[in-house]
């Protein structure tokens, strides 16, 4: 019995997320510290369903109401169990979970539990939810187009933009450049940054495209990156 919960197996302090061994729970801590260096202040949707955490970040807000251009990433981890509510779906800070595993990794801890933070954000991307089914594969990708697209992307913005330049001409460069249509109309530019940031995208793989009504989806054995 993991010595943070109670004997009922609840979070004394909130509920918390139970992984079946520390490298899952490591899992999350490395898709986290990766989502941060493409947002330093973002969130993290956790979902829980099934014995399975869906974590959801934001890559690319996207724009009006139905978020066209938003690109989403997606990393699943089996989980042993959920302690102290019948159901999660919460979207709290990246730094949040950073902090909670540093302390963990300070102290020593070895358990496979993760206490969830009680700080909440409200992200209006969370109420964008893609199709769970009806997806169609409609192509296969070449992983190394994707991260010569991101790398690509990246040195453009960091030399169009120089220091000093003002925040709207670096917005509006941001979105020249990550709105491209990319690998024959199929993705933008904007999936490849996600690819390449969040390493789902190893040299040598490929990435399979889906679709289903307004929704792109390319996935590959690692994870699953979402845009319309």
């Amino acid at each position: 019995m993991p010595t943070d919960l109670t004997p009922g197996g609840a979070a004394p302090g909130g509920p918390a997320l139970e992984f079946p061994d520390v490298e899952s729970l490591h899992d999350l801590g490395t898709f986290v510290r990766r989502a941060r260096t493409l947002m330093a202040q973002g969130s993290v949707r956790l979902l829980v369903s099934g014995g399975v955490l869906a974590a959801w970040v934001c890559v690319l807000p996207g724009r009006g109401l139905v978020g066209q251009g938003v690109v989403l990433g997606l990393r699943t981890m089996p989980l042993t169990a959920l302690h102290g509510v019948a159901e999660l779906d919460t979207t709290v800070p990246l730094a949040a979970i950073s902090d909670r595993l540093a302390r963990r990794a300070g102290t020593g801890d070895l358990s496979t539990v993760l206490p969830v933070p009680p700080m909440e954000n409200t992200e209006t991307w969370t109420a964008l939810t893609p199709a769970r089914s009806g997806w169609e594969q409609v192509g296969i990708v070449a992983g190394d187009d994707l991260l010569e697209v991101a790398k690509a992307g990246i040195s453009e913005i960091a030399q169009g933009a120089p220091e000093g330049s003002g925040g709207h001409a670096v917005e509006a460069l941001r979105k020249r450049v990550w709105e491209r249509s990319v690998a024959d109309g199929a993705l933008t530019a904007g999936v490849g940054l996600a690819a390449y940031g969040l390493g789902f995208v190893r040299p040598g793989a490929e990435v399979s495209v889906f679709r289903a009504g307004p929704w792109t989806r390319a996935s590959t054995p690692v994870g699953h990156i979402l845009t319309r």
